[in-house]
């Protein structure tokens, strides 16, 4: 596939958006290494959005993933207090 949908696109912009503003709100312990996670995060999402506007949406959809990978990894290691299933590999 050569082409990601602008609705599936749109999807994940919004779950990742939500997943980052829940691990916001939610550090657990470790806040230097919780910063840095929400950090690289916000640069992947970022760079989904540049790619996005210049067209190159299989590019802006693996940043995504890679923006969502971060705060999921953040989630599973127990940096983030999240128990939301929909949004991470966490138990609720």
């Amino acid at each position: 596939m050569d082409q990601i949908s602008k609705d599936r696109l749109k999807k994940y912009f919004l779950i990742t958006e939500e997943a980052l503003a829940k691990v916001k709100s939610a550090p657990k312990n470790n806040i230097k290494q919780a910063n840095n996670i929400i950090d690289m995060a916000e640069r992947y999402f970022s760079d989904a959005k540049h790619f996005e506007k210049i067209g190159d949406s299989v590019t802006a959809f693996a940043a995504l993933n890679y923006a969502h990978g971060w705060l999921d990894a953040g989630a599973v290691l127990n940096i983030f207090s999240v128990k939301d299933s929909r949004l991470f590999t966490v138990d609720e």
